[in-house]
């Protein structure tokens, strides 16, 4: 199932603090940038970010989840009506990168 791009756009708005966040259509999903560096994908109306350790910490029920078979996993973030919490692990997993 791809990603819709109503979905991209409430994640985006979730995060609008963060005018340099941006995204790259890939087939059907999208890779988030921050500052330039990738931090996650929007995939499956799934947000994921990269793993590192801060932000597994951060997130209390840590659940991986694997995009597509064959790829590593990734974090899977639930809470995302929660712009402050949003804010916070896209901040954490920028400065652990």
């Amino acid at each position: 199932m791809a990603s819709s791009p109503d979905y991209l756009q409430f994640i985006l708005d979730q995060l609008s603090d963060f005018p340099e966040m941006t995204y790259r259509k890939m087939m059907w999903e999208y890779i988030l940038y921050f500052h330039w560096k990738i931090i996650g994908w929007v995939y499956d109306n799934r947000l994921l970010l990269k793993p590192t350790e801060k932000v597994k910490n951060l997130i209390k029920n840590l659940e991986m989840q694997i995009p597509y078979p064959w790829a590593k996993p990734m974090i899977y973030v639930d809470n995302v009506d929660n712009p402050e919490y949003l804010s916070n692990l896209i901040q954490t997993t920028y400065e652990e990168l």
